[in-house]
């Protein structure tokens, strides 16, 4: 019975945050200034919280400013957009990030739309989804970036390669289509309404699973010797007896770690590339606005 290499992206995830720390040591000593990051939070969510708290002890930890900016719930749409209007402005701020979601009365299109996108490394604003479609340089969302230089790492060469990604999110699904469209990959993209899903999933070499569906996609419906990306973080409630529910993706993970040549687990596959990504696009944000190359080796 085949058994998975299991992709460590944890690891991957450290190296490529050593990498940007170093570059980001070079930026300060070229420029005398450090690279800065604005985080924005309007609310309480928890999950928002643990998630901003998280990206700004990374970004100080790879030698670059956190900037975080709080707004209350009630906010008004208008506050936030006067903020993201001075964090454009504002010298010492090279990336501008809105933790989504925001709140019910807030509409998020407008308030992305309002980022520089040359400041935008989150890259939902639609004119870096533009850049991204015609292959010029812009910024790419993090998810989608992260996976790739996981397949990279994994396989060298894409091209040629039969992919399908599984999802046609704006911030995972499409964005993952055409960055392996630009590897020369073959690529289709599946999603709830796709006929015969798992027939069409059978013929990949890659597949990238994006749907937010716990353990949908099922090891019989690989193609041996696949290289698999789960993406998806989903929390199932505890077994009976336990006190705690478990993580899993949007794959069955121990039936496809007997099919598949490698796989992504969950947790610690995709989600620690995610901010890794991020510090690495505020870096090269920082580059181009200071009139630097951006380092190669990120």
């Amino acid at each position: 019975m085949m058994t998975a290499e299991i992709i460590d992206g944890k690891a991957f995830a450290a190296t490529l945050r050593e990498k940007v720390g170093a570059e980001a040591a070079r930026f300060e000593s070229a420029t005398g200034r450090k690279a800065g990051l604005a985080v924005v939070l309007v609310g309480e969510d928890p999950a928002s919280q643990v998630y901003v708290r998280s990206k700004g002890k990374q970004t100080v930890e790879a030698g670059m400013a956190s900037f975080e900016h709080r707004l209350p719930t009630d906010a008004p749409e208008a506050e936030l957009l006067a903020l993201v209007d001075r964090l454009n402005t504002d010298e010492a701020v090279d990336g501008i990030l809105v933790q989504l979601p925001l709140p019910r009365h807030m509409d998020e299109q407008k308030v992305i739309a309002a980022i520089d996108p040359d400041k935008d490394v989150d890259g939902f604003h639609v004119i870096n989804a533009g850049r991204l479609a015609v292959g010029q340089p812009g910024f790419v969302p993090c998810t989608p970036l992260g996976c790739l230089m996981l397949l990279k790492d994994q396989l060298g060469d894409l091209s040629g390669l039969d992919a399908v990604v599984i999802g046609r999110s704006n911030i995972v699904g499409k964005p993952m289509a055409q960055l392996l469209l630009q590897e020369s990959c073959t690529v289709t993209i599946a999603h709830s309404r796709t006929r015969d899903l798992p027939e069409v999933v059978r013929r990949a070499d890659i597949v990238v699973a994006a749907v937010g569906r716990p353990e949908m996609v099922r090891g019989d419906w690989l193609k041996p010797g696949a290289t698999v990306i789960d993406v998806g973080i989903n929390r199932l409630p505890p077994a009976d007896g336990a006190t705690k529910g478990r993580l899993v993706g949007d794959v069955a993970f121990e039936e496809a770690c007997t099919v598949a040549g490698a796989i992504t687990p969950v947790p610690g596959g995709v989600g620690p590339m995610t901010i890794a990504v991020l510090l690495r696009n505020t870096l090269v944000a920082a580059c181009r606005n200071a009139g630097l190359p951006a380092p190669e080796s990120l």
